[in-house]
């Protein structure tokens, strides 16, 4: 009986460990953060995509209490070139979801934070925001954005030609709508060492991936930047965590 238990009770701390990385090494607040979301909505559950808007103010309101302060991510990379990364975070979104207007701006307009969207704009399977809507938040002051290629695809699964295309031009299309796009961000987290050097080559100054850690900047990771992956699947103890160590579960 004794052996049935220290089993269970063994098996049970690993899923707990697995499920909350408390005992990996606390990353210093002099390293800046990036933090990845993509949807806020109440219309849809919570989910490792979609942070529903209560959970994101809630996010707010904790960077708020840790005296974060939130940079666009043309912000991020100059604070960090002039060694200014103490609590400094990025709030970055992927693909340019319509809920990011409808639900996430005006809770950064509440909180006065910052952002970057990253905009897939011919993404045909989601619902996007409008020209007038990236026009609006652009002017704010609030939100920059940068681009994410033009549909979406897997860089990896298509060939040279077409991915240096939907890189540039997405690039362009950000531009002439806003005069400046200096930000990449990979779809899926896809992409090879050619399609880094695609990035720089089509003028971006960074770019991110979704690799799940927190580093100190450096050229070597400038065009794949590690962000903190966050979701609406997360408890207030997950969140804390993945803030502290770059991961809230292995």
């Amino acid at each position: 009986m004794f052996w049935v238990l220290f089993a269970m009770a063994l098996i049970g701390l690993l899923y707990l460990m697995g499920q909350y990385t408390f005992w990996l090494p606390p990353k210093s607040w002099r390293l800046p953060r990036i933090l990845m979301l993509h949807q806020v909505t109440a219309q849809q559950p919570a989910s490792g995509m979609n942070m529903p808007p209560a959970k994101f103010e809630a996010l707010l309101q904790l960077l708020q209490a840790k005296q974060c302060r939130t940079a666009t991510m043309s912000e991020w990379l100059a604070c960090v070139e002039k060694g200014e990364t103490h609590k400094l975070v990025a709030l970055t979104f992927d693909d340019g979801f319509l809920d990011n207007y409808t639900e996430a701006f005006p809770l950064l307009q509440k909180y006065q934070m910052k952002a970057t969207i990253f905009l897939a704009p011919q993404f045909a399977t989601i619902d996007k925001m409008t020209e007038q809507h990236i026009r609006q938040m652009h002017q704010s002051g609030l939100v920059e954005f940068g681009a994410h290629t033009l549909t979406h695809p897997n860089l990896n699964n298509i060939d040279d030609t077409q991915a240096k295309m939907e890189i540039s031009q997405s690039k362009q299309w950000v531009e002439q709508l806003l005069g400046r796009c200096d930000n990449f961000a990979y779809p899926f987290g896809r992409f090879s060492e050619k399609h880094m050097q695609m990035v720089q080559e089509a003028g971006f100054k960074s770019a991110v991936s979704t690799k799940k850690r927190i580093a100190a900047f450096s050229t070597d990771l400038q065009y794949r930047l590690p962000r903190i992956s966050i979701s609406g699947l997360m408890n207030p103890i997950q969140l804390r965590i993945a803030l502290r160590v770059g991961r809230y579960r292995l």
